[in-house]
Parts: C-alpha cells; structure tokens; sequence
C-alpha cells in the first residue's frame, strides 16, 4: 500500500491554497456545490457571489422567483434546472430544519439534488466533519496514483477510506482538486513536473512507455536519414 501521508504532503507543498468562496458557511457552501456540477469553478463561484450579494441567506433564496435566480446563475450548466433545485432546497431547509443546513450525512442526503460528493463536501468544508468527499479529481488522481484501484466514485469513496487517516480528511479534498486542475488534468496532465510520479502507477505505466515509444519512433526515423 502507498503511503498517503507522503504522497499528500508533496502534491499539497506543489499547489497553490484552494480558496473557497463562503468558507465554513454550510447553505452556501451547499448551493455552490450544486451549482458545480458540469460548471467550471470560476463560472460557479462568481454565480454563488452574486446569488449572495441578492439574497444573503437561506431565508431570501427560499422566497427568490425562479426566474430572476435563472438570470443570476444563466451561465452555469443546467441553469435552468438549478435555479429551481436551490430554491427548492432553500425552502425545504427553512420548512424542516429552521433555516439551518442538517450537519449529519443522513440528514443531507435526503435533500433534492444531495448525493455523496455534496453531502461530503458540506461535512468537511462546512462543519469540519471528516469525510471522503470524492469529485472527478479525487477520483481520477486517487486510482491514476494507485492510493486505490476502483471503477467507481462510490467504490472509491469506500477505499479511500481505509486510507486517509482522520485528520486529513477534511482538507485533502481542496488539495486535490487544485492538483487536478494544474498538473494531474485529465488530459495531457503533467507527469514531467509531477511532484509525486516516482510513485505513480500511471507515471511508471503510462506515461514512461509513451516517452519511450516516442524515443524510438525518433531513433529509427534518425537513422533512416542519409547523411
């Protein structure tokens, strides 16, 4: 088994500090999650402010029109989807839970639109609850590194958690997704600068036989040339 710890404190000394927009807010950090899916970061941080900025708290989004949330946010993916969804989760946390986001996974899984991933992400940037808060960078650069070896974000989530001690949960999530938006990307990431591929099982599997088939492929067209 690969030692996280290690791995972690290498690629967390290599990335700049992931800034989330409404820290240690829990109904904001849970719209802004909502809003993410399919959505750059950018796109949905500066919908999240601006949502903030018209209607401050749960109370105000809860009595929003949807039209006018669907303007706010007309930029992120499923706009018009997502404006209602919010509204709706705002409404049923000021009907059921008196205003206040739920701090417990049960609870935050029974709202529309909450799955594992938000429910994670609310817990541990929200509440400061350890959790394994598994996105598409988690889940790429856990199985690419070989930290786990699963097919899916569920089965992923389950690993992870047999290896990332407690204390780390909370922040490795941010860590990674900076990881995996600057040199773990999804397509042409960057293994030659990568401060972990000395234990990286797509470093040595992938990536190194790519290199090397492109050396030859350059070997042989060199000495086919006449001189």
């Amino acid at each position: 088994m690969k030692n996280f710890v290690e791995i972690y404190d290498k690629i967390k000394s290599a990335v700049p500090e992931h800034h989330f927009e409404f820290k240690d807010d829990p109904f904001w950090i849970l719209i802004t999650t909502i809003l993410s899916q399919r959505t750059k970061d950018a796109t949905t941080d500066a919908a999240a402010r601006n949502l903030y900025n018209k209607y401050h708290d749960c109370h105000g989004l809860a009595g929003a029109k949807p039209e006018d949330v669907k303007e706010i946010i007309r930029y992120v993916g499923f706009s018009n989807v997502k404006s209602k969804r919010i509204i709706e989760v705002a409404r049923l946390i000021m009907d059921k839970y008196n205003g206040s986001v739920p701090g417990k996974y049960d609870e935050l899984t029974k709202i529309p639109g909450v799955g594992s991933k938000t429910a994670n992400i609310v817990l541990t940037q929200g509440f400061k609850i350890p959790a394994i808060a598994v996105d598409t960078h988690v889940f790429r650069i856990s199985n690419r590194i070989g930290l786990v070896h699963e097919k899916t974000p569920e089965k992923t989530e389950e690993a992870l958690k047999k290896v990332i001690p407690e204390k780390y949960q909370i922040e490795f999530n941010p860590v990674f997704v900076e990881f995996g938006k600057s040199i773990c990307r999804p397509v042409n990431p960057k293994c030659n600068i990568c401060p972990v591929n000395k234990c990286c099982d797509y470093y040595s599997n992938v990536y190194l036989k790519k290199i090397n088939e492109k050396n030859k492929i350059k070997a042989s067209g060199t000495l086919g040339k006449k001189n």
